[in-house]
């Protein structure tokens, strides 16, 4: 069975914002999940322009929206995510809490760059964690991109403030 994919907001919009969704819609086809209140996240105004290109994906079932269902052991998660951690845990928002909540319940993998927020919640809770990073590697390693594109991508990226490890994708390879 092929896992979905939950992606937080942060993750999504690395890429739609550069225009190069598909290279998630690619590697990821029918498995790409937006929680609801990552879509939420997504009618502010200030990122109308990157609703308008989820809609029609979303129109055409090329990804999928899930909601947590009140009442259930996923809203109880959620709400001890984003508001009553257990002690030495830190409160996340909704938008990442949804992505682990919905990967949790659903055999899935967690898509976010939010490593600060979500990492110690994805170990603990033994979920894979996958990154912007991470995807653009695989796409190299897979040929579906080469060194000077994933280069092009990464530095379109940072133009965009997104938050990478390293300054350019040949330098984090080396860190690798």
């Amino acid at each position: 069975m092929t896992k979905k994919t939950v992606f937080d907001t942060n993750c999504f919009s690395s890429f739609l914002m550069i225009g190069r969704e598909d290279i998630i819609l690619t590697k990821y086809r029918g498995q790409i999940v937006i929680p609801q209140f990552v879509y939420d996240e997504y009618c502010r105004p200030v990122v109308y322009h990157l609703r308008v290109k989820i809609d029609p994906m979303l129109a055409s079932n090329i990804i999928s929206r899930m909601e947590i269902i009140h009442g259930t052991e996923e809203s109880k998660l959620f709400r001890e995510l984003t508001k009553t951690p257990r002690a030495g845990n830190k409160i996340i928002g909704k938008g990442e809490a949804s992505a682990i909540v919905l990967a949790k319940f659903h055999g899935g993998v967690v898509v976010s760059n939010n490593l600060k927020d979500v990492k110690a919640y994805t170990q603990k809770l033994n979920l894979t964690l996958v990154t912007t990073s991470d995807i653009l590697v695989a796409s190299f390693t897979d040929s579906s991109i080469d060194e000077t594109e994933a280069n092009r991508i990464w530095a379109d990226m940072l133009k965009m403030q997104r938050k990478l490890p390293a300054q350019s994708f040949s330098a984090f390879l080396r860190m690798l």
